[in-house]
């Protein structure tokens, strides 16, 4: 038999100095989540959901959190909340906000609060929710990498949503038509809009294979579509497809499908070393090695000969000899040999 604890509750009973009213308290529970909004939200892998009102003496706010599987289906929520002209703020991993309503994302969690509570109250108290909120561990923590392809030049910040299936796609006015993105196929998208009028969308695939079958149905949509989809240009690279739709001119049609390249990113939880530093670093080892390996060759010579000198010195005295002695010639005297041959032999 095993016992599992159940998770803490996404809010707590207070924040700051609000209280939470039980009278708007829905708990945890994605049976309460608004009907407008299910569809898209399981699409992005909503797991977990709660929201109550807060009050603090004459003002009352309410404050819904969602809770996704990973950061991607985050993201993808956090767009699909985002409304034009909300203000950037500093909370979180990003926050917008206007005069009733304030957006932000932490992880792989979606905070919406509404009311009219003080705006400079409220940064603290986010802050506070934020901590007490479940962190992103592992892989469900990490950003996907669609978003961070879009060229920079001439985007609107503001414009970009990222989608996960095609309500979610739908609702945030994609320029494909969902059905041959490809979502049922692990298919994901980014659309963005850039300041000239032109409209750029990303998607991405687990295979080229895919990729290229994808492409070729979205081309034949977009052909059908006729003048309305604007400047159409469509390139694929490995799984990822880039396509322009909107009031781009062939050349910058043709310039932005080709700036967008798929790379990889490799994380480290430690400083990397410049790379000319690496250099200097190697190269320094390879000396020092040269140089420790040819002082211990000098020393074992150095011990070698010393060894047998002393050795051959002993031995020398073992056998009664002087330790040093001159060098010994052998001598071969021919010369008295050589005078008997001269005079021949005696009668």
């Amino acid at each position: 038999m095993m016992l599992t604890e159940p998770p803490a509750p996404l809010l707590p009973a207070t924040l700051g100095k609000m209280k939470r009213a039980a009278e708007g308290d829905v708990g945890d529970g994605l049976d309460h989540v608004d009907g407008a909004d299910k569809a898209v939200l399981a699409e992005d892998g909503l797991r977990r959901f709660a929201r109550s009102d807060y009050t603090q003496g004459a003002e009352r706010g309410n404050v819904a959190v969602y809770q996704f599987v990973d950061a991607s289906g985050a993201i993808s929520a956090y767009d699909y909340f985002l409304k034009p002209g909300m203000r950037r703020e500093k909370l979180g991993d990003d926050s917008v906000a206007n005069e009733d309503e304030l957006l932000l994302r932490s992880g792989k969690n979606v905070v919406v609060e509404r009311g009219k509570l003080d705006r400079a109250a409220t940064a603290a108290v986010m802050n506070e929710l934020i901590d007490h909120l479940p962190r992103a561990r592992g892989s469900s923590g990490v950003a996907p990498l669609l978003p961070a392809l879009l060229p920079a030049k001439g985007l609107d910040a503001d414009s970009v949503k990222y989608a996960l299936g095609p309500v979610g796609y739908q609702a945030m006015r994609g320029a494909v038509p969902a059905q041959v993105v490809g979502f049922d196929r692990s298919g994901e998208t980014v659309t963005a809009k850039y300041r000239n009028g032109g409209v750029l969308t990303l998607l991405l695939y687990p295979t080229p294979q895919i990729a290229g079958e994808q492409a070729r149905a979205i081309q034949a949509a977009i052909k059908l579509e006729g003048a309305p989809a604007g400047t159409v240009m469509l390139r694929r690279e490995g799984p990822l497809v880039a396509l322009t739709t909107g009031e781009w001119s062939a050349a910058e049609a043709q310039a932005m499908v080709e700036s967008v390249h798929l790379h990889s990113e490799l994380s480290f939880d430690k400083p990397m070393p410049l790379i000319f530093q690496s250099e200097i670093h190697k190269t320094y080892t390879l000396l020092e090695s040269i140089a420790i390996f040819s002082g211990l060759g000098a020393l074992a010579a150095v011990v070698l000969g010393l060894s047998l000198g002393f050795g051959r010195a002993a031995i020398r005295v073992m056998q009664g000899k002087p330790a040093a002695t001159e060098p010994e010639f052998l001598r071969i005297d021919l010369r008295e040999a050589g005078s008997r041959r001269l005079r021949g032999p005696r009668a």
